[in-house]
């Protein structure tokens, strides 16, 4: 006798799958926290230094500073997702098991990371090479990730979502640095080096991405893309499909304007959170422990900040809630170069950014999903991905870049407010209706 299949069994079913769904925040904040934003800039800058005492390195052809090996990567692999994340979305939206496109970029990105463990100083070139590989999987597996919002939550359910989702998120990546700052503290006692453990807790991120992916891999296997059919002859020509994507993008201008917009202030938040530590150690030369401990309390304040945001989200709409966390943005990049002293400074900056970061985050991302079109979420997500967590590119590029023709950090980080700055503007000037974007 076959079950019948109640409201409550649906009902329960979707509960199931968005405990899956913030299952993956939680994995793939161990790759964004651990690896991007705390370990791998200190870690490559000083393996950097360590292989060539002039300072000068030779990243694929051009002779650059140590510390813009860094920065230098995370552009290069975002160039990458630029290129590549449009047609995996648009692949994506036509397949019927999507799911196992998140598995892919899952295996390849953790299993990038898990090398990092056996890297040396006459290997930062290769280094480099893990962390682009790591990074492009990374966005890629985020794609897939974000494009699952709209299908496990309304458009009046999907900021209490994404805020849900952002917080569990920064949860997870908080255990994993409790267990971090616990190796690296104890390495004398475990009889380790302290580049050992460094490695070893890259390495660990990796692992735990890997493990944390498979419930919502296997979760969302069955039935969200079960009425769509798979043409190989179809998918063949998934370039004149992206083509397309890109065309049809200007028939939605009220979210081309938000991309825009959020391609701009996003590459300042996200260059914040990966170049913060890299900052912290050669500018203030804050140690590696206490800039654990730090990213430890900021991952922790920022659950907290998005589910303020939420709140404040309620009384002051979306957008306008983005535009207050994008002004204190630039108070804060301007705090990093004319007031930031030393460790106090630091960490009351790493509680706001914190408080800020989680709002500015999930609310992004819950007005996006409103604005794009249906059953087109992974192709528009790919778009979004190209600027969304651990992966600015431009931002990078530049701080590099001044760095490398001032040799100030401070300097450096002041050219970030240039993104916050635009970003705020386009989306000030940018008339938001949803009801002008019916799904």
């Amino acid at each position: 006798m076959q079950k019948a299949y109640s409201p409550n069994n649906q009902n329960q079913d979707l509960r199931k799958k968005r405990i899956s769904w913030y299952l993956y925040d939680w994995a793939n904040s161990a790759y964004s926290t651990t690896v991007i934003t705390l370990f791998l800039g200190p870690f490559l800058t000083t393996l950097a230094k360590s292989a060539n005492e002039t300072g000068m390195i030779n990243f694929f052809g051009f002779i650059v500073p140590a510390g813009s090996i860094f920065p230098y990567s995370v552009s290069l692999s975002v160039i990458l997702q630029a290129i590549f994340l449009p047609f995996i979305g648009s692949i994506a939206d036509r397949i019927r098991f999507k799911n196992l496109f998140l598995a892919l970029f899952v295996l390849v990105g953790a299993f990038a990371t898990v090398l990092f463990f056996f890297i040396n100083e006459q290997l930062v070139l290769f280094a480099s090479l893990l962390l682009i590989i790591s990074n492009v999987a990374f966005g890629a597996s985020i794609v897939i990730y974000n494009s699952y919002l709209v299908e496990i939550a309304n458009e009046s359910e999907r900021e209490e979502v994404s805020s849900k989702g952002w917080a569990i998120g920064y949860l997870g990546g908080g255990i994993l640095l409790v267990i971090n700052i616990l190796i690296l503290l104890n390495n004398d006692f475990i009889g380790i080096s302290k580049d050992f453990a460094v490695r070893l807790n890259i390495a660990m991120a990796g692992v735990w991405w890997g493990l944390f992916s498979i419930p919502a891999i296997l979760k969302f296997m069955p039935k969200f893309d079960s009425k769509k059919s798979y043409s190989p002859k179809k998918d063949e020509n998934f370039i004149k499909q992206f083509i397309n994507t890109l065309k049809d993008v200007k028939k939605h201008p009220t979210a081309l304007l938000f991309l825009i917009a959020y391609l701009f202030y996003n590459d300042g938040v996200q260059s914040v959170i990966s170049l913060s530590s890299q900052f912290g150690q050669e500018e203030l030369k804050l140690s590696l422990t206490f800039l654990t401990i730090v990213i430890l309390i900021v991952q922790f304040v920022a659950a907290f900040g998005s589910m303020l945001f939420f709140k404040i989200s309620r009384k002051l709409g979306e957008k306008n809630s983005i535009l207050l966390a994008i002004f204190i943005w630039i108070f804060l990049v301007f705090y990093a170069f004319a007031i930031l002293k030393g460790a106090v400074d630091f960490l009351i900056l790493a509680i706001i950014i914190a408080i800020v970061m989680g709002g500015t985050q999930s609310l992004s991302r819950s007005l996006y999903s409103k604005l794009i079109p249906k059953s087109k979420e992974a192709e528009y997500f790919s778009f979004y991905e190209i600027s969304e967590k651990g992966s600015s590119w431009i931002g990078p590029l530049l701080f590099g870049l001044i760095y490398q023709l001032t040799l100030s950090y401070r300097l450096a980080i002041l050219s970030l407010m240039f993104f916050f700055i635009i970003g705020g503007l386009i989306l000030f000037f940018t008339k938001i209706n949803l009801k002008i974007n019916p799904r």
